[in-house]
């Protein structure tokens, strides 16, 4: 079972929801990218999981709880020490990072209150281009060179412009086929060029159809 709630209001700029997962039964449970970063407390120590461009499977077995807290895209900033696309596609032990095993709350907002803060236009960035917006007319509302976006995005998010498009279009995509839109239309509203094109997208970026993603 999987739920999540709000964090405390002094947070929520900056953390999007808490997270716990209990398996009942041993599974593989499919991660997909979101452009977030998660704090984890796992069986196996606590990590930090890193933006994704891909898939990530984990092996639950019977009993396993997971607890997580999820940063918003791009909110990250310097709280954990190192650049954030250092962590793309991978999951990092607390200690490797400088954290405490058992931090709380209370010291993760003291945390980042003491460490630099996020791009105030990372939001933005997300936003526009998950609504269709191109890499360049994104830099040009910025009043940035498409050069420039590109070093603000990696710093933000840990990867490019392009891939953050994919991915804030694909997980717009996704929203929609699970409120139960057809995919036909799905694909047009979220910006892409097909049915096809959406269907390739997803394959790339979660390793399966979204028949599969959106499959009770």
């Amino acid at each position: 079972m999987y739920l999540e709630w709000a964090p405390p209001v002094a947070l929520r700029e900056r953390i999007v929801c808490l997270w716990r997962s209990a398996a009942d039964v041993g599974e593989t449970s499919l991660v997909v990218p979101d452009a977030c970063v998660d704090l984890i407390w796992s069986p196996h120590g606590p990590q930090v999981a890193g933006p994704d461009t891909g898939p990530f499977r984990v092996r639950l077995r019977p009993g396993d709880v997971y607890r997580g807290i999820r940063f918003r895209p791009g909110a990250v900033g310097g709280v954990l020490g190192v650049p954030i696309a250092e962590l793309r596609d991978r999951r990092v032990p607390f200690a490797d990072l400088g954290l405490p095993e058992d931090l709380t709350l209370d010291q993760l907002a003291t945390r980042l209150r003491a460490t630099p803060t996020p791009d105030p236009a990372a939001s933005a960035m997300a936003e526009a281009l998950r609504l269709g917006s191109s890499v360049r007319e994104v830099a040009w509302e910025l009043g940035v060179s498409e050069r420039h976006l590109h070093r603000r995005c990696v710093a933000g998010f840990g990867y490019s412009p392009k891939t953050l498009q994919r991915i804030v279009r694909f997980q717009r995509a996704l929203r929609l086929a699970r409120r139960g839109m057809a995919l036909a239309e799905v694909a047009a509203v979220s910006g892409y060029a097909d049915q096809a094109h959406l269907s390739n997208d997803v394959k790339r970026l979660s390793g399966v159809p979204m028949g599969k993603l959106i499959r009770p």
